[in-house]
């Protein structure tokens, strides 16, 4: 039995932990920046192509985290320092509108930019559709919003001004 709650339990040494939390940091920035670059589409509008490579990409970097390091706490490292990032990217980005916007971009205006942001034009058509739109000259605006999603504003619409949203109230 005692052998058994020890093959569960078992964990890497302090060093091979160390080492699994280090390559972990650098795989979590690699792919935080490489989602940057590949652009907003990736996140909002996913394709079965999209899920595949997301699928075996954890995958992937699963064995770079890890090695050969198949243990409970191995595994157990991996994730806090997956968590404790995630959250310090967030704490940062709460703080610092640069670092925010560095990190989640801007909302952009497709119709004239759909080939550099990776939206074709029968995904707009899709979006059109979505909202009720069965023309890009009922549109007046489309955009792309941060989280990948498409807004859609239609040209008799009334404009509204709305007060600034505010994440967190900073005090001196």
């Amino acid at each position: 039995m005692r052998s058994v709650i020890h093959r569960i339990f078992d964990a890497p040494s302090a060093g091979d932990a160390a080492i699994i939390a280090a390559k972990t940091a650098v795989i979590y920035l690699f792919l935080i920046a490489g989602l940057r670059v590949l652009g907003k589409r990736e996140l909002g509008q996913m394709s079965l192509y999209d899920l595949v490579m997301i699928i075996v990409l954890g995958n992937a970097v699963q064995n770079a985290m890890i090695n050969n390091d198949n243990t409970l706490g191995g595994g157990v490292v991996a994730a806090g320092v997956l968590l404790l990032l995630n959250r310090a990217f967030n704490a940062v980005a709460l703080r610092s509108s640069r670092f925010a916007q560095l990190m989640v971009g801007e909302p952009v205006l497709i119709v004239s930019k759909m080939r550099t942001q990776g939206i074709t034009p029968e995904q707009v058509q899709a979006a059109l559709r979505e909202h009720g739109f069965e023309d890009l000259h009922d549109v007046h605006l489309a955009t792309l919003e941060v989280d990948g999603t498409i807004s859609v504003v239609p040209r008799r619409a009334e404009v509204l001004k709305t007060k600034r949203h505010y994440r967190g109230l900073r005090l001196p």
